[in-house]
């Protein structure tokens, strides 16, 4: 499964690539996403890997199904040879 994530419209930096730079542009404009992502994803030390991958896809598919403000989108991963799972690009 590819690794997925959800990021604004307007964050110009990659968070697979460049974190640091996205996280600071994400917290300096209020959207707080990695938090939004844990409280939506619930996760536990207890988890295995593969759970709590699962639950932060989850949380993710949910924010950006959601999205009444507009601003969300799914990002993946840029590895082409892993298909992400419930995509449905056209």
């Amino acid at each position: 499964m590819a690794n997925v994530w959800v990021t604004t419209l307007d964050n110009p930096f990659d968070p697979f690539d460049d974190f640091d730079n996205w996280y600071r542009f994400d917290e300096d404009h209020g959207y707080h996403t990695c938090a939004y992502v844990a409280r939506l994803a619930e996760t536990s030390h207890g988890l295995s890997d593969q759970e709590y991958e699962d639950r932060v896809n989850e949380a993710v598919n949910e924010i950006v199904e959601y999205n009444v403000l507009g601003i969300y989108k799914k990002v993946v991963e840029n590895n082409q040879d892993t298909p992400v799972e419930g995509e449905n690009e056209a």
